[in-house]
């Protein structure tokens, strides 16, 4: 009865999938799994009371995630709340094209995981200072400032183990994608990259509790993504980039969770949108070794407008567009191009 009348509150209201989420702040709740709600017990009445309250927060366009705590993303469940860009499900492609491209490069095979992607250690050291658990865009926020990291001292410093892919999350935000990969692929060293104190304060929270999990731990850099100097010590080193940033052009309007919720510097982009995009990729051909791989979020409306700023740059290769289970486009991947052959170079003299 509680979460019919609750449906009928959260469909007035505008949500899109009343009954889940009526069902999902039930079984919040009551502390079960959704799929075991039609077994638990009924909610007592101080239960109920509580239910009545967030279904009328959610009624008001509070997000759902900010209402239970958490984010569902691939295998993990992370904290989120005010402060940190709110996971969203798209960005599991990105991720699952990471792992992939991680594994291939540390010689894992690849397994079914979500988003339709393939998919399923010690501490990693950063600086000197070991650090287990930074945000930007539709994934995070872009940072301002050098490219600070933990210890002090320049990223860079540790050396990776052979056959250890160094994979770079840049824009983190509550570290989704850094620690996808990270659980997913557990020979590679990821780094995180955040400028948001407030989305550094999820990330690292996060971190830390993949790492007492016993996931690998990531490196949490605290440092502006549009920072020409960003990871001095790692340039020629990176194999996987990979980042969500800020994306959205100024003008869209977007929904009242978003407007009133997503901090506003992980959402906009820009007048354009490509802001943060365009010094990313800049930053990422120095970051790359030849042959290391690229692959950055968008917003739909860039399909056409991010290959063809790779293509301009003129140091990638392989521009791939890939579009989302809607059909949209959703993030598109390139290679940082191999040094040409001296012979190549001698004909074009």
């Amino acid at each position: 009865m509680a979460v019919a009348r609750a449906v009928r509150v959260l469909a007035a209201a505008g949500i899109d999938a009343p009954r889940a989420e009526a069902e999902l702040l039930a079984a919040h709740v009551l502390g079960v799994p959704r799929g075991r709600l039609a077994l638990a017990d009924g909610l007592a009445p101080d239960q109920l009371d509580r239910y009545d309250a967030l279904v009328a927060r959610r009624a008001t366009r509070e997000p759902l995630q900010h209402l239970t705590g958490t984010a569902a993303f691939r295998h993990l469940e992370l904290a989120v709340g005010p402060g940190v860009f709110v996971p969203r499900p798209e960005t599991e492609l990105l991720a699952g094209w990471g792992v992939d491209q991680a594994r291939l490069r540390s010689g894992g095979g690849g397994s079914s995981g979500p988003g339709g992607s393939s998919g399923p250690g010690g501490s990693a050291v950063l600086g000197g200072s070991a650090v287990p658990g930074g945000s930007s865009g539709p994934g995070g926020s872009a940072v301002l400032g050098g490219s600070a990291v933990p210890g002090g001292s320049a990223a860079g410093a540790a050396p990776l183990a052979a056959g250890s892919p160094l994979v770079v999350d840049l824009c983190s935000g509550s570290g989704a994608i850094a620690l996808a990969v990270a659980q997913e692929t557990p020979a590679a060293w990821v780094v995180a990259v955040e400028r948001s104190p407030a989305a550094l304060a999820w990330l690292r929270r996060n971190a830390a509790d993949r790492a007492a999990a016993g996931d690998r731990p990531v490196e949490v850099v605290a440092a502006d993504v549009t920072d020409p100097g960003l990871l001095g010590g790692l340039e020629g080193r990176v194999d996987v980039l990979l980042c969500n940033p800020p994306y959205v052009p100024r003008a869209v309007e977007v929904p009242p969770e978003v407007a009133a919720h997503d901090p506003d510097e992980a959402v906009f982009g820009g007048a354009d949108g490509l802001d943060v995009i365009r010094p990313v990729l800049a930053r990422a051909a120095l970051l790359l070794r030849p042959g290391g791989v690229l692959g950055v979020e968008h917003d739909d409306t860039h399909g056409a407008a991010v290959p063809a700023l790779l293509a301009a740059d003129g140091r990638y290769e392989a521009v791939e567009e890939h579009r989302d289970l809607a059909g949209r486009p959703r993030f598109t991947t390139a290679r940082r191009r191999l040094p040409a052959r001296p012979s190549e170079t001698a004909r074009r003299r």
